[in-house]
């Protein structure tokens, strides 16, 4: 019961930022529940329904704050591709394929969480949801252009071919309709700046609906060109069952799979997009088991399937919801929106709707942030900006699934090249630490000393050894080679073999490896895949003292007469050199 970690949180004063928030909520998606519902194939009012008792379920047992559950343009997609071959769209039929689809998505997604899978959403990186959170701002913009500027725009076009046809119609713009999305703009903006404790989007909706009727009411609205909601249905969700035979299971089962994906990745990402903003930690495995219960509920009362709203997430953000009760009042508040408030709300400009996701938008997008990524590091860099193209050119879970791609090729291509440096005792330190080589300090001629800093596993082998290969040839007279491997995170089956191959190596040419430093979980691997029998546990030692001076006893004394770097304390205790 999640809700009870949060319910002690709520007070008079979050009960009026979530009731605001909420209302709001309720009324952004009349229009947007109507437009995915007829986009998945179902009659208009289905759409609503996802919107009352699946969005409470999944407030009440997510843990998100601000995620809001609901209809989603992909989801509506899917569906309509995934049940119109099995029956027509709109049929009793093809209702009762999309409950089904509804309870078996939602039967896996309860499992998985429930079956502590949640970490599976690790792999989605901070660049990552930085950079599908930039981009889902840019779309939401581009989705809402026709609205705001009045011209017609095909409803799901792809974000290149909806800025060809914004261009194509500019001749068409309708002023009244741009200036009545100006004015809400322009009142949402300046009642935020001015005035941050008036629900700021309730009265940029209240200027933009007075400013529509003022301008019908002068101008007449054949001139204007204002559209409006219009009428709503007023019903509320009846009660229905999936049907589960073994014939309709297996149809649909594939199908479930997909959704299952689909809208656990987009719930996610946009769970922890809006997280990131908030400063909350997620429960990944909860946030799964509340989304399982919300479209196991959207089955039972005449939903279909339905995933988290980056609209209507980030508007309760911005609307300034403190706890998941703001989703779950919209939905009561969007019930009695439809009975009772369903005439006014028929009147309200389809432009002020898209002035009001303009703003949204403009707040998702963290410049700073993506600043940082850019200063911080060029591969970051890249995956941020590769995944707000992939938004915009594929869909949203598409580009997620992208931008964690390359995450992980990003993080194997630099744990597959640990850095490798050149150590020797610095004189200039009373304590003599090592420091690299490169600060122009002298090194012995039979010991060579690297640092290695990373994971020996099979992917970080050939880079190993390609350097060992390199170190042999152009040091030949260091025979002997000291591993400091106290910063090795990590050694598999392959780092162990390439160890030992060293080892054999070294000795064959006269000389030996030592290691110093290294980890009980790595030591412990060396020692079952029989790696350091190989070596020979003499050879391996947890500090650097006592392994300078196991080394010393076996170096050249000949050379030691020569040399004149001398750079262990131990040298001191030699002839000066001759």
């Amino acid at each position: 019961m999640p809700f009870t970690a949060w319910w002690s949180r709520v007070d008079a004063q979050t009960l009026r930022a979530d009731a605001a928030a909420a209302l709001l909520g309720a009324v952004v998606v009349i229009p947007q529940g109507i437009a995915f519902a007829t986009l998945a194939g179902l009659p208009p009012q289905y759409g609503l329904y996802c919107a009352m008792v699946p969005t409470a379920v999944a407030a009440l047992f997510g843990s998100s704050w601000h995620a809001v559950t609901g209809p989603t343009n992909a989801v509506s997609l899917f569906v309509l591709a995934t049940v119109s071959p099995l029956a027509a769209p709109g049929s009793p039929q093809y209702v009762s394929h999309v409950l089904t689809l509804a309870f078996l998505s939602g039967a896996i997604m309860l499992a998985l969480g429930l079956l502590r899978l949640g970490r599976l959403v690790n792999f989605v990186s901070h660049t990552v949801v930085l950079g599908f959170t930039a981009g889902a701002a840019t779309l939401i913009v581009a989705s809402q252009l026709g609205n705001f500027f009045g011209v017609p725009i095909a409803p799901g076009s792809a974000f290149v071919a909806t800025l060809r046809q914004f261009v194509e119609a500019l001749p068409d713009v309708q002023p009244f309709v741009v200036a009545t999305g100006a004015v809400t703009l322009a009142a949402g903006l300046l009642c935020r700046r001015l005035a941050p404790r008036l629900p700021y989007m309730i009265v940029a909706l209240v200027a933009g609906g007075v400013a529509a009727w003022g301008f019908d009411a002068w101008f007449g609205a054949e001139r204007t060109g204002i559209r409006t909601l219009g009428a709503l249905p007023g019903a509320m969700p009846p009660l229905s069952a999936p049907q589960l035979s073994a014939d309709a299971v297996k149809a649909l089962l594939g199908a479930a799979l997909g959704v299952t994906v689909l809208s656990l990745t987009e719930a996610m990402s946009i769970a922890r997009a809006i997280a990131l903003r908030s400063g909350q930690r997620l429960d990944a495995n909860q946030e799964f088991v509340g989304q399982g219960l919300a479209n196991l509920a959207a089955s039972f009362f005449s939903g279909y399937p339905v995933s988290a709203s980056f609209n209507r997430s980030a508007l309760a953000y911005e609307a300034g919801a403190r706890t998941p009760l703001a989703a779950a009042l919209s939905a009561p508040m969007l019930a009695a929106l439809l009975l009772f408030v369903g005439p006014l709300l028929a009147h309200l400009p389809v432009a002020a709707m898209a002035a009001l996701l303009f703003m949204v938008a403009g707040g998702l997008v963290d410049l700073r942030a993506m600043r940082a990524v850019w200063r911080a590091s060029r591969s970051e860099s890249a995956v941020m900006w590769l995944t707000f193209a992939a938004t915009l050119a594929m869909n949203l879970e598409v580009a997620v699934l992208a931008g964690v791609t390359l995450s992980l090729l990003a993080y194997l291509n630099r744990t597959s090249r640990p850095q490798i440096r050149a150590m020797a005792p610095d004189p200039r330190h009373r304590e003599r630490r090592f420091a690299p080589v490169a600060q122009g300090l002298a090194e012995c001629p039979q010991l060579k000393i690297v640092a290695v800093e990373g994971s020996l596993y099979f992917g970080a082998v050939d880079h190993f050894e390609s350097h060992m290969d390199t170190l042999r040839e152009v040091a030949r007279e260091q025979r002997h080679l000291l591993v400091l491997a106290r910063n090795v995170n990590f050694v598999d089956l392959a780092g162990a073999e390439a160890l030992a191959r060293e080892a054999r190596t070294r000795r064959a040419a006269g000389g030996a490896l030592w290691i110093q430093g290294l980890r009980q979980p790595a030591e412990d691997v060396m020692r079952r895949s029989g790696a350091l029998e190989e070596i020979g546990p003499e050879h391996v030692w947890r500090e650097k003292r006592e392994a300078i001076a196991h080394v010393f006893e076996r170096l050249d004394r000949a050379v030691c007469a020569r040399c004149r770097a001398r750079i262990f304390e131990e040298c001191g205790r030699l002839a000066p050199p001759v």
